[in-house]
């Protein structure tokens, strides 16, 4: 990890430290990375927050004229297919939640079966860095943004 996070208090640190590892696991296809890294994100609180904000952010900024059906679909297809290679657990029901959930349009209340923080956080990262590689970008500067606006949502409620 190139970037400390030590401006961050000790709870924010651990999940910027937690998600740069999952995401260079998933983009290594380390397996025994990605796992330390994601037990280390679910038992993080708000994780799935941050990393929701990140997938938000990269949403916006490689879709900058908003996403169509098709274009969730294919973020969606290309992550599932290149996760499937080497996470035979990879499941597509979470990554849309994680999208539509990104997006404000999921509603947990209308899901049968809403994935649980260790799901959300199993899959998180390998929609980030699908989502990071077709944006040709590095994530610690998507991670500062997500922080950001957690500390400005806070600061207003």
């Amino acid at each position: 990890m190139t970037t400390t996070w030590r401006h961050l208090p000790a709870p924010a640190r651990e999940i910027a430290a937690a998600a740069t590892e999952a995401v260079a696991a998933a983009r290594e296809r380390d397996v025994e990375a990605y796992e330390s890294a994601v037990l280390r994100l679910t038992a993080a609180d708000r994780a799935g927050l941050v990393l929701g904000g990140v997938v938000r952010l990269l949403l916006e900024e490689t879709h900058p004229d908003g996403l169509t059906g098709d274009d969730v679909r294919q973020v969606l297809e290309r992550c599932v297919r290149g996760a499937a290679t080497w996470r035979t657990d990879v499941d597509p029901h979470v990554l849309l939640v994680l999208l539509a959930g990104a997006l404000g349009v999921y509603d947990p209340g209308d899901d049968d079966a809403p994935p649980d923080p260790a799901a959300v956080a199993r899959h998180a990262p390998l929609l980030v860095a699908d989502l990071l590689a077709a944006a040709g970008r590095p994530l610690a500067g998507y991670l500062e943004a997500a922080f950001a606006e957690v500390a400005r949502t806070e600061l207003h409620d």
